[in-house]
């Protein structure tokens, strides 16, 4: 979520910077770590104010740093030791943590150096003891500068870094026992954001198995995104040790969950995206986008461009609102409530109870309500944390439920489309079967299980051949069934021309009602190689490598009383027609080429075998079909 921990709660309360050392301070002879006495910071980069002995009359104490982001990166931070508060046997190490780049000085001298301090590029989670003979001295106050530069932090927070003058050995263990204790009171959210996380990696690897169903991809990334947000914040916590770039990256990309939600609702329910979310998805975007482009910006750009689009009032407003309009989508998206059927509610149920919770997270965060964010945000965080996951859990399973459904319908669906292609492949002809004095071949490709490409090679009285072939606008089973009706209506119509045929089809297709079109093309073959022709907006055969020359006219299912005008050709003996869908010409390859007339024509001589196998190769996209038919020799007859 867009959360912004201490973002307000600061500005009322004094942070105090005890809380940012490392160990607690001993006092007396026994001490072995001691805090500093007096810290003071200035904004700016002067390397004179590393020097012992200063002015610090304009400084600031460290209970008017509000620990907000600025646009300014670059401060420094004075502080006064007193060595002789600690046990005599301590051998003085200046111990330095914190989530920023510094240089360290002691009595004007440099000792030591974490990160870029010109980048501010760090590692995180860094700590770090210094030795230096400028803080061995026990009878004097040691003074201690650090040249600081901030980087865009989680939350909207710069936090000093903690100091601690004293045993190294002592105060690491301090260290990391402080570290412990941090990540075992936020351990329930800790573990349920690692279940929420395991939750959105099974989801992503079912969309990579199918990536039909969408609003699975969409639910894996918000809950990854959830998750992205919380486990960079236990990173950090648990002190582990990863790049300030891939730190603020991680941060950036998690406030993007409120776009996840809208598309991930919407898709869920298999509605379309109205007009006004579609509106919240981009403004919701303004928001993660700076903040992922800053990351690769320069340090002085990347924090006046986080300062502008996260810590100001105003924004801040414009992105609760723009959330919480988000959040509605859950409520919108279910919408009417009766309208829900069986396992739709128990869905619905559960993602309301999580958009309600969401929506109270942000609803505290409004400016004008003053509320100390911090310390509400840690007392609730285990139980929403909680609480979301029990949801992720319910949900998960429900949608485990919706899979497997969905693919139990896929399986019969396919079932059933494999009926169907084997039926269409019975309703066409073998692919090669010669008459007395014609060899004909075919060849049928459909883009899918079922195709709307349709061809009948039927023998008529008297050694004439019929060629039926045509195209059904759209594929799939609505394309195939058709087909079907038009090959049917071409049934008991042996007496009809070219021309009568197709008017018949035409008016069978336009009384069907079936919106779309189709075209068609009807040829009757003499044994003496004399050919009538007939078309419907199909394409024209080829005569041995050559398109023969035909009127245009209209597609089936246009006119009721469409008129088709007859082409009468002659074939050589030995010479070979060949019809072919607009499949092959159409065939486009990876960089948009299409197939194209001249190659249809120059492989128009091949086998239809060949000429669909070339088409399908260079690339398909839609029903292939192709025939083939040649003329025997003069006085030969075929046996």
């Amino acid at each position: 979520m867009n959360s912004i921990l201490m973002k307000r709660s600061v500005r009322k309360t004094v942070p105090l910077f005890g809380s940012l050392l490392l160990c607690l301070p001993l006092f007396g002879q026994s001490a072995l770590s001691i805090a500093p006495q007096h810290c003071v910071w200035q904004k700016g980069d002067d390397p004179g104010w590393a020097a012992p002995v200063l002015d610090e009359s304009t400084w600031h104490p460290t209970s008017e740093w509000t620990g907000i982001a600025t646009p300014t990166p670059n401060f420094w931070l004075r502080c006064r030791f007193d060595p002789s508060q600690l046990a005599p046997g301590v051998q003085p190490a200046l111990q330095v943590s914190g989530d920023l780049a510094w240089q360290a000085f002691a009595d004007g001298k440099l000792i030591g150096a974490s990160g870029d301090i010109k980048s501010g590029s760090h590692t995180v989670g860094l700590v770090e003891e210094y030795t230096a003979s400028q803080l061995a001295g026990r009878k004097v106050a040691t003074q201690v500068a650090l040249r600081i530069t901030f980087t865009p932090e989680l939350n909207g927070e710069e936090a000093f870094p903690g100091l601690a003058l004293g045993d190294a050995e002592f105060q690491r263990n301090t260290y990391y026992r402080n570290v412990y204790f941090r990540v075992k009171q936020q351990w329930v959210t800790w573990a349920c954001y690692a279940l929420i996380a395991s939750a959105g990696l099974f989801f992503m690897a079912l969309y990579w198995f199918d990536r039909t169903q969408r609003y699975v991809l969409w639910i894996s990334l918000t809950w990854l995104l959830l998750a992205d947000l919380r486990i960079n914040e236990f990173l950090v916590a648990s002190s582990v040790h990863y790049s300030s770039h891939l730190e603020f990256f991680l941060y950036a990309i998690g406030q993007s969950v409120p776009v996840f939600y809208v598309l991930f609702f919407f898709a869920l329910n298999k509605k379309k995206l109205p007009l006004f979310y579609r509106f919240l998805v981009v403004l919701n975007l303004c928001y993660p986008l700076p903040l992922l482009i800053g990351v690769f910006l320069p340090l002085h750009q990347r924090m006046a461009l986080r300062w502008t689009v996260e810590v100001s009032d105003w924004e801040t407003s414009i992105e609760v609102l723009a959330t919480l309009g988000a959040a509605t989508s859950g409520f919108v998206s279910f919408w009417p409530v009766r309208s829900l059927r069986g396992g739709q509610i128990s869905l619905a149920v559960v993602c309301f109870v999580w958009m309600i919770m969401d929506f109270a997270y942000m609803v505290v965060q409004f400016p004008f309500l003053q509320l100390d964010i911090n310390n509400l945000f840690l007392a609730i965080q285990p139980y929403r944390s909680t609480a979301v996951a029990l949801v992720v859990v319910s949900l998960t399973l429900l949608l485990v439920q919706r899979v497997r459904s969905t693919n139990r319908e896929r399986a019969a669906l396919q079932g059933e489309m494999q009926a169907a292609r084997q039926i269409q492949q019975l309703l066409v002809p073998s692919s090669q079967r010669a008459t007395s004095y014609w060899t004909v071949d075919t060849a049928f490709l459909p883009a899918r299980d079922v195709g709307g490409d349709f061809f009948r090679c039927r023998a008529l009285p008297g050694g004439m051949e019929r060629v039926l072939i045509g195209d059904v606008s759209g594929k799939g089973a609505a394309a195939a069934m058709t087909a079907a009706m038009l090959l049917g209506a071409a049934e008991g119509r042996e007496s009809d021309s070219p021309a009568e045929l197709l008017a018949h089809m035409n008016r069978v297709f336009v009384a069907s009602g079936i919106e779309g079109f189709a075209t068609c093309l009807c040829a009757h073959l003499t044994p003496d190689g004399q050919v009538t022709v007939a078309n419907a907006g199909h394409l024209a055969p080829y005569i041995d490598g050559r398109e023969a020359e035909l009127p245009p006219a209209l597609p089936l299912g246009i006119l009721k009383n469409a008129s088709y005008a007859e082409t009468h050709l002659t074939l050589a003996p030995d010479a070979q027609l060949t019809f072919v869908s607009d499949g092959v010409v159409e065939a486009r390859n990876a960089q948009g080429e299409l197939f194209g007339f001249e190659r249809t024509a120059a492989l128009s001589k091949e086998s239809a075998e060949r000429v669909s196998q070339a088409a399908q190769a260079f690339g398909q996209e839609d029903d292939i079909t192709v025939l083939t038919l040649t003329l025997a020799a003069a006085g030969v007859l075929i046996a």
